[in-house]
Order: structure tokens, then C-alpha cells, then sequence
């Protein structure tokens, strides 16, 4: 059945592929991103041309995550022109690198803002429209750090998306009832093919940096690149990212995944996260809310 799809950070990485793969499924993806008509009005073209040459209904929409105004902006907009909205896929986030200690409370806060914050400005954009149709589907990009291997210098990141799939969670139990599903998204670490290394963010405080690389952990940095790129495989392929969305997307209501993993480097996500998931079902048992574990059809 073909779907209405908005996803957030689709200007590159796991977003533009995942864009592009779902509008070659046959549904009808908005593309959103911020300043479409400034910095990234290359990526706008880009997927315009996609569109043209793929005969797709893939259209990029201007929604800043960072602010409320632009995320209810683009809902209504996708809502005026369809008529609905079935699939909100989360996407958006930023990645940091460096010492945990260098990096300034401020941004910590403008970290969690983008990978935590920014779902629950569309959330609450895109919700009320999803429980009047009684029925949709939210897709959470978590990381497997929630729950695997966590290696050094990528705390506020890692916190970040803790913080993220945690909020899943909760949420997913919420919604059942409205008949709304969940799917989280969990991919290990992929050191190409994304900007997410590339344009990592570094800390505020150079002189706090500093004092790291010249003490016990000089060329630590470094250290940490070379051990991931050592056990990510040479095939690793960020579109098995997209392509596991697209099969979310397209299984039948109620039939849905809870979690996919997409990791190449087995960090131990995969097997842990099924045993928190169990425990947390559990506990809905016992308390006789057994029946926030599955949509109301």
C-alpha cells in the first residue's frame, strides 16, 4: 500500500538513502531538511532530479527540527496536500567527537537538542493527525551504542541517543492504542558512507582538549578511528540501513518489527537489546497492560 512518508535529516546519509529507496517502493516520501533555498538547495535539486529520472513521488520539504514553527509548518503542509500522513521516520541527528570533559554543557544541550528535542517537535507536529486517522507508523533511527559497545570520546553522542531510544520506547506504549506503531531503527557504526565522521562536531574547550592529547591519551583521537575502522567489515554497506526501513515500511500493519539491527560490527547491540525489550514487556504484563505491546487494529 502505498504510504505517505515524511523523514527528518534527509539531505544525506542513512536519510537521503533511505528518502530514495522508499520512493522507489512506490510511496510518496518528503524529503525534509533545513534551508532548502540556502545551503542545501544543491540537495534539493538533486532529489528533484531523482524524482524526474526514477518517475518517484520524492519531494523535498524545508523543517528545521529545531524548531517548532518549521515542524508544524511541514506536517501541515504534507497534510494539505495529501490529505494524511502514515509513516514519521526519525532521522535527524549530529554526531561529536573528542574528549567527554572538553565539551561545554551548552553543547550538550544543543547535542541533545538535535538527536533527542527535534522528535519531540515532530512528534508533536505530526501526532494529532496520526490519532485522528487512528493508525500510522513511527521509525526511530536509535544506534546500537544504546545498548552495545560504547568505545571513548563519543560520550555526549552516545548520551544523546540513549536519551532517543529511550523516549522510543515509552512513546510506543503510548500510542498502541490510538493504533499507531513503532519500529526502531538500530544501525552499528559505519565509518563511511555517511557525514556522520566527517562532519562530527569537536569541543568548545580547545585547552581542556589539549591537556588530553598531551597527557596519557596523545593520539588517542586516532586510536579510537583506527580500532572502528579495524572491525567494521570492507563490505559494510549504509544502504542496508535503507533498506531495512523500506521493509518496515512495507510489512503489514501489526506485523512490524519492534527492532532491526543493521551492524556489521556485532558490538553486542543485537544481542542485549532483546533482552531489555523482554524485560521492559514484562513488566507491562504484570501490570496488566499487556496490550500496549501490540497496535490497536
Amino acid at each position: 500500500m502505498k504510504q505517505v512518508i515524511i523523514i527528518t535529516g534527509a539531505s544525506s546519509g542513512f536519510g537521503a538513502l533511505a528518502a530514495r529507496a522508499l520512493a522507489k517502493a512506490g510511496h510518496t516520501v518528503y524529503a525534509s531538511m533545513r534551508e532548502t533555498a540556502g545551503r542545501n538547495a544543491p540537495q534539493v535539486q538533486a532529489i528533484e532530479q531523482f524524482a524526474a529520472e526514477n518517475n518517484v513521488d520524492l519531494r523535498a520539504i524545508e523543517l528545521d527540527v529545531a524548531s517548532e514553527e518549521s515542524a508544524e509548518a511541514a506536517i501541515r503542509q504534507i497534510v494539505a496536500e495529501k490529505g494524511r500522513l502514515d509513516v514519521v521516520i526519525h532521522n535527524a541527528g549530529h554526531m561529536v567527537f573528542g574528549p567527554a570533559e572538553a565539551f561545554t554543557p551548552e553543547q550538550l544541550a544543543e547535542l541533545y537538542d538535535v538527536n533527542v528535542l527535534s522528535t519531540q517537535r515532530v512528534n508533536r507536529a505530526a501526532l494529532p493527525q496520526l490519532r485522528k486517522q487512528r493508525k500510522g507508523l513511527l521509525v526511530w533511527v536509535s544506534s546500537s551504542s544504546a545498548a552495545g559497545g560504547t568505545p571513548p570520546y563519543l560520550a555526549p553522542y552516545f548520551a544523546a541517543k540513549a536519551a532517543m531510544d529511550a523516549l522510543a520506547v515509552v512513546y510506543s506504549r503510548e500510542l498502541t492504542r490510538w493504533g499507531i506503531e513503532t519500529s526502531i531503527i538500530v544501525p552499528g557504526a559505519f565509518t563511511g558512507g555517511t557525514n556522520h565522521f566527517a562532519h562530527a562536531g569537536s569541543p568548545d574547550d580547545k585547552a581542556r582538549a589539549a591537556e588530553y592529547e598531551a597527557g596519557p591519551y596523545a593520539g588517542f583521537a586516532d586510536q579510537v578511528l583506527k580500532g572502528f575502522a579495524s572491525i567494521v567489515p570492507p563490505n559494510a554497506d549504509v544502504s542496508a540501513v535503507a533498506d531495512a526501513i523500506v521493509e518496515v515500511v512495507d510489512a503489514p500493519f501489526g506485523e512490524r518489527p519492534f527492532r532491526v539491527h543493521i551492524d556489521p560490527t556485532e558490538d553486542g547491540a543485537a544481542i542485549v537489546n532483546p533482552v531489555l525489550d523482554r524485560v521492559r514487556a514484562e513488566l507491562l504484563r504484570r501490570i496488566g497492560l499487556g496490550d500496549l505491546l501490540s497496535p490497536a487494529l
